[in-house]
């Protein structure tokens, strides 16, 4: 069960219920219920964040039965009715909890408490640090006695085979018997034996050597090259892919995507299991696999796909490396073949020459979110939305805009410009995107209407990236100013209608005359966007001419300017008068076809029904 998004805030005064419609207003797909003690049970695995307003005590004998371990247990966040104090009662660190009793704490103006020792002591937390760098834990009932050595002595010995930036908590040994933790992706580590052996303790020493008190790390650093046939399952995937792993001591954990022709990109088992694991799967066309060389040619591969094989050179160009950790394994219908991938640590940020490597690469880094946030408020933007910002390490967008969603943006590294420098923008998000960062890119309304969603796709179009290192981008729909208005004015859009800017900024204005003059003979509602500004004041005008000649001067038109905003005003007239009243850049005009009426403040364009299904 999905479970990534899915909030719960429980009340039980009046205040109570006030504070939990205030919060919900920070995190999607929330739900806000009145406190029943009975209910937590059934809801307890299908919500990964419960927030609580009420006295921690009632909490605590509610979920104490419930309580399993910090790598599944939910968020649990306390606070007063009068959200003084936000408790982050369980799951601080893995299920977030600290973090969102600071964001509520500092939505509300009160104060977050934490209590993880690790956050008192202003010390590294081994699991969220894990978590950041890409490190798969291997034995979590480990992670507190390695935890307790850092508070207790300031300093922890690690051993690794990866280059990664380690904190100043962390002690770099080069005899990975000596070391608390081991980064590594290799199951067994042999290492000669040394001198410096007979200075320790011999009860210590058995203890690494059994590997008792050692905590592993898997960095996900190993791409799996995959052939297969038609119709392999997903469980004849796995099993080949474990014992290839297995008979090279190799960890399975430390896989950190697949890699394999674009035929196969949506073979049903091979799908399967890169969901059942959370990988992505890079596929390379025939092409690009036959441009790999000194990679043997298999006659079968190449009569079914073209290729000279999948497997070895697929792994080869999704790590940009030029040797194999594995090679080519045959198992029942599954070729397999491993390489390992450069780990670069997640908090450091690339230099630019790291970043001209990566567009150079074949390794798919980063993603680009562009989001639609709708009229303004906080409470319009989509759940998917708030949740695509909050995965986002940092944020390209308008000012004003970004100034509209401040509290969701406070801990994001923030990129903004002002009108008229869209593409400055884009060409930031895409750098960044490339760079390996994941980057929200704002746009108010909807994204893809008059917004940033095509002309990110046109700069990403223009970088000429080969296709594994694009940015994954996702267009996140948000509602849109017509929707907005629309909803205000009552039901103007039940029929066909158009939507035209008249900003000539990007479009010739004797075609956007064209284009009114085909809509208004077309019968069409009129949606005009960009109406007026201090550049363009004839512009309106002109259109109410051009429609004029189409139009009964008596058609409805509704005027609404900063639509669900606090500043917002809503006026319905006609085409006659509609100049008299106040239209700006923050404007929309939705002009009425000819079955267009109003009834007392509400603007309505019928749809038929009427005509169809007399009553």
């Amino acid at each position: 069960m999905n479970t990534e998004n899915k909030t719960v805030c429980f009340y039980i005064t009046a205040n109570g219920h006030n504070l939990a419609q205030r919060i919900a207003a920070l995190f999607p797909d929330i739900r806000v219920m009145k406190f029943r003690a009975d209910k937590i049970p059934e809801l307890w695995d299908e919500h990964r964040n419960f927030i609580f307003v009420m006295a921690t005590g009632i909490v605590v004998r509610t979920i104490a039965p419930l309580v399993k371990n910090k790598k599944t247990d939910p968020a649990v966040v306390v606070l007063d009715d009068r959200g003084h104090f936000v408790i982050a009662l369980l799951s601080g660190h893995l299920g977030g909890a600290n973090e969102k009793a600071k964001e509520i704490a500092n939505y509300l103006g009160g104060r977050a408490v934490i209590t993880t020792a690790s956050d008192t002591n202003n010390l590294l937390s081994i699991d969220l640090w894990a978590r950041d760098n890409d490190l798969v834990i291997e034995k979590w009932e480990l992670v507190p006695q390695i935890g307790t050595r850092i508070i207790d002595t300031g300093v922890i010995k690690v051993y690794t085979e990866v280059t990664i930036e380690l904190p100043k908590e962390f002690l770099q040994v080069s005899d990975y018997r000596f070391a608390d933790i081991l980064i590594t992706n290799k199951k067994v580590l042999r290492q000669p034996y040394s001198a410096s052996i007979a200075g320790a303790g011999v009860r210590r020493f058995a203890e690494m050597r059994s590997g008792k008190g050692q905590l592993y790390l898997r960095p996900r650093n190993l791409i799996i090259g995959i052939g297969c046939n038609s119709k392999t399952t997903a469980d004849e995937i796995e099993r080949a892919v474990r014992k290839t792993l297995g008979e090279h001591a190799l960890a399975f954990d430390s896989i950190h995507s697949l890699a394999t022709i674009d035929v196969k990109a949506d073979e049903l088992g091979l799908v399967d299991f890169a969901r059942k694991y959370h990988l992505d799967i890079t596929a390379f066309t025939p092409k690009e696999l036959n441009s790999v060389v000194g990679v043997p040619r298999s006659e079968a591969a190449f009569k079914a796909t073209g290729a000279n094989a999948v497997a070895e050179p697929a792994c080869l160009l999704a790590t940009g490396d030029k040797v194999l950790l594995v090679q080519k394994q045959r198992i029942g219908n599954v070729t397999v073949a491993v390489s390992e991938r450069k780990v670069e640590s997640r908090t450091r940020k690339p230099d630019k020459e790291e970043v001209s490597a990566l567009l150079d690469s074949r390794i798919r880094r980063g993603k680009i979110y562009v989001i639609g946030t709708g009229p303004g408020s906080i409470e319009h933007i989509t759940p998917t939305a708030r949740e695509a910002i909050r995965k986002s390490d940092s944020i390209v967008g308008y000012k004003m805009y970004l100034d509209l969603i401040g509290a969701l943006i406070k801990d994001k590294e923030v990129f903004s410009t002002g009108m008229t420098q869209e593409i400055d923008r884009c060409r930031k998000a895409v750098e960044m995107a490339v760079g390996g960062a994941t980057v929200a890119v704002i746009s108010g309304g909807d994204a893809g209407i008059y917004a940033m969603a095509g002309l990110v796709f046109e700069v990403l179009k223009k970088q000429g990236l080969p296709r594994a290192s694009l940015p994954q981008v996702e267009v996140i729909p948000g509602i849109s100013a017509l929707n907005a208005c629309a909803a205000r004015l009552g039901a103007p859009l039940m029929h066909d209608f158009a939507t035209i800017s008249l900003s000539d900024r990007l479009t010739p204005w004797e075609l956007i005359e064209k284009r009114l003059e085909a809509a208004a003979s077309a019968d069409f509602v009129i949606v005009l966007y960009n109406p007026k500004s201090r550049g363009r004041v004839e512009h309106i005008s002109r259109a109410r001419g051009i429609i004029m000649k189409q139009r009964n001067p008596e058609t409805p038109v509704g005027i609404v300017k900063g639509a669900m905003r606090e500043d917002e005003t809503i006026v319905i007239t006609d085409l006659r008068n509609m100049l008299d009243h106040d239209i700006d850049m923050q404007t929309t005009v939705v002009i009425g076809n000819s079955h267009t009426f109003t009834w007392g403040q509400w603007m309505i364009t019928p749809r038929g029904y009427e005509r169809k299904y007399p009553t």
